[in-house]
């Protein structure tokens, strides 16, 4: 699991009927900056994540993948690596917020 931020969204009219009306999202992975562990840095990657939760662009999303990814009832039968899991509120790490969603409108 890890936490990546929504930066665009994937259109495909035409695609698998198991994947028709499942939203497609382009995430970016980040971690926690080795230089400064008060701030989240990306690592310079993305992915294409199924969204379950209704998250959108400019959030920041836990995402699982592999065959983690086909372990919640929405995505059991789908042929996905990626999905969306959660949106996240908060990360503290050291006694510290590295992130606040609040903070982050």
């Amino acid at each position: 699991m890890f936490v990546a931020k929504v930066t665009g969204s994937v259109v495909a009219s035409t695609k698998v009927d198991s994947m028709v009306g499942h939203k497609l999202l382009i995430v970016e992975p980040y971690r926690i900056d080795p230089s400064d562990r008060k701030r989240l840095v990306t690592t310079g990657r993305t992915f294409v994540a199924v969204d379950t939760i209704g998250s959108g662009e400019g959030e920041y999303v836990l995402i699982v993948q592999g065959s983690s990814a086909r372990l919640t009832p929405e995505t059991k039968t789908l042929p996905i690596d990626a999905v969306i899991i959660g949106i996240v509120d908060t990360v503290q790490l050291d006694g510290g917020t590295v992130f606040n969603r609040k903070d982050a409108s």
